[in-house]
């Protein structure tokens, strides 16, 4: 089957079964690296993306539901002023999870531009750090929102 959507701004058309996972696609069809396969189960967090501005799992999204929608990969979204902040906080350790945790985070900061801590722990309660990193990364999301004022 082929899907139309729009990666990063650019239009793009893929052929694939339609039950693929949109990871899959980006990462294989793609080369778009920075969402990693985690768990495979939309509950890591490692592989999330924006479609259409909204943070998804994107190892448990079927590429048929992608066709016409826009998606965004941290690839696309550099700059963003959590990247530094999470830079700036010593936030990420192995890096695994980061990505995902970055996207989620923007889509955050976009609706709810200076987020308190209790809320960036909310925003970011599905995503796994084995690093033990949590705390920092929720001290640099609140620092991100910081910087736009």
């Amino acid at each position: 089957m082929m899907i139309e959507f729009r990666v990063n701004g650019e239009s793009r058309t893929v052929e694939a079964d339609p039950d693929t996972p949109l990871l899959y696609v980006l990462r294989n069809d793609l080369g778009l690296l920075g969402a990693r396969f985690g768990c495979g189960l939309g509950l890591c967090g490692a592989c999330f993306v924006h479609v259409d501005g909204h943070p998804v799992p994107s190892c448990d999204t079927p590429i048929w539901s992608i066709e016409g929608r826009a998606v965004t990969t941290v690839e696309g979204l550099t700059p963003h002023p959590v990247q530094q902040a999470l830079l700036d906080e010593q936030a990420a350790q192995c890096g695994y999870c980061v990505t995902g945790i970055v996207m989620t985070a923007a889509a955050l900061l976009a609706r709810e531009p200076h987020p308190t801590a209790p809320a960036v722990a909310a925003a970011l309660d599905r995503h796994l750090c084995r690093c033990g990193a949590q705390q920092r990364m929720v001290r640099a999301v609140v620092k991100a929102g910081e910087g736009d004022d």
